[in-house]
């Protein structure tokens, strides 16, 4: 009898030792004093708190409310090495956001650390239907849901091993981190939210999460935009997607310099200037056909889709962070903050940035009007006319100019983004 995917993770959830069923006791223990009180919608929480006492009182407190969800689910749907995690932190700085930085991780590393049996029998959808899975609940608060993913297991509904905590200002903040944090460095530093707030408890996570307006999640791990009908189509969600997208041969010399192992072949075929026989081009063109598709399901405005979808060149935003940053919140439904100007300000200028950060592989400090394309002074003119024979069509669809010599390669007097106006599917 054919397995669904629901059983065949069950199964890859026992083999890690994480019990399905032991994820949601602390969620139904809080319910009983208090039934029906497990959501609030826009509160701040502020000043010394006092654990299990602060949380019971939270949960208690008249202003939780039943049934509420926050306002808005917002996905930054992306692929590696596209300028996620600097588009990301821009939503992450405003105040009204719970922001998880790439959660999917956990699930991805459950399934590859399953036995090869069960690797086997698991196929994409059943991939993508845990993906999805872990997303609505995420977006509907419950944190402990992660629980089900993550090695070693959580204890008491805590763990130290949550991926790049330190990216979630929400998740290195009070309620959640009951630690004074004056004087803590705004810069990705991934040591000192775990030194300073301990581990994750992921019942005043999920607190947070419900105290905010919005939530927000970045992840490349998402092949493409139809796989997120489900989601959209869900009542108990209101999504928006932003499809982030980069010149794939930035995303190429990107890759090559923060992944030198996987990348070997590449980079050697870059100082060379010759090919080795053994050089695997499947993911720049698995990259490139991804993209591709997602453009071509939203060009085609499926009902699904219809104002939950926004396009945005990596490009632009680096070039006009300001500007596109507001249309960015116009479309989910922020306002402009002031502390997402000052990170604006902080975080694109090289002489206001932390130079100590800028050869960080997860750095969101740049100069990013000379970054931009500065690709073009690192990749062999040969390299570049191959992703442009393999990546074609995506070039051409997302306004991108292919080059010809080597010298119009290096000439950065000359862009190659065309001015492009990219509209949500309406």
């Amino acid at each position: 009898m054919e397995c669904s995917w629901k059983t065949v993770l069950l199964l890859v959830c026992a083999s890690l030792g994480v019990q399905y069923t032991a994820i949601r006791t602390l969620r139904d223990s809080l319910s009983a004093p208090c039934p029906g009180t497990y959501s609030c919608q826009g509160r701040r929480h502020r000043g010394k708190l006092s654990g299990p006492s602060y949380m019971w009182k939270l949960l208690c407190d008249d202003s939780w409310s039943s049934g509420e969800l926050p306002r808005r689910h917002i996905l930054l749907f992306a692929t590696t090495r596209s300028g996620s995690s600097f588009t990301g932190q821009l939503l992450n700085q405003h105040p009204e956001v719970f922001y998880v930085f790439e959660p999917l991780y956990h699930v991805q590393q459950a399934f590859t650390n399953s036995s090869s049996r069960l690797r086997r029998t698991l196929d994409r959808r059943a991939l993508l239907g845990a993906y999805r899975d872990l997303l609505l609940n995420l977006y509907t608060c419950d944190l402990h849901f992660m629980e089900n993913y993550i090695h070693p297991e959580p204890q008491d509904h805590m763990t130290s091993s949550l991926f790049r905590r330190s990216s979630s200002h929400a998740l290195c903040s009070p309620p959640v981190c009951q630690e004074n944090l004056d004087g803590v460095s705004e810069s990705p530093d991934e040591s000192w939210c775990p030194k300073k707030c301990g581990a994750l408890n992921f019942s005043l996570a999920s607190m947070s999460c419900l105290s905010k307006g919005h939530v927000a999640i970045k992840t490349v791990r998402v092949p493409e935009v139809g796989d997120l009908r489900t989601l959209t189509e869900d009542p108990r969600l209101d999504l928006r997607i932003i499809h982030l997208v980069r010149d794939p041969r930035a995303i190429l010399a990107s890759r090559i310099m923060a992944f030198s192992d996987q990348f070997r072949a590449w980079k050697i075929w870059n100082a060379t200037g010759r090919q080795p026989r053994y050089v695997d081009i499947t993911q720049i063109t698995s990259t490139c056909k991804d993209m591709t598709d997602s453009l071509t399901t939203a060009l085609q405005k499926p009902a699904w889709l219809r104002g939950r979808y926004l396009l945005m060149r990596y490009e632009d935003l680096a070039l006009n962070p300001k500007d596109k940053t507001e249309e960015m919140f116009r479309f989910v439904g922020l306002d402009m903050d002031e502390r997402v100007l000052t990170w604006i300000s902080r975080n694109t200028n090289r002489n206001t940035g932390s130079p100590s950060h800028w050869n960080y592989k997860y750095s969101t400090s740049r100069d990013s009007r000379a970054t931009a394309e500065s690709w073009r002074l690192r990749l062999s003119f040969d390299i570049v006319r191959t992703i442009q024979n393999l990546c074609n069509d995506t070039l051409s669809h997302l306004g991108y100019r292919p080059v010809h010599s080597a010298a119009q390669l290096r000439n950065l007097s000359q862009s190659l983004v065309e001015p492009r106006t990219f509209q949500p599917a309406l």
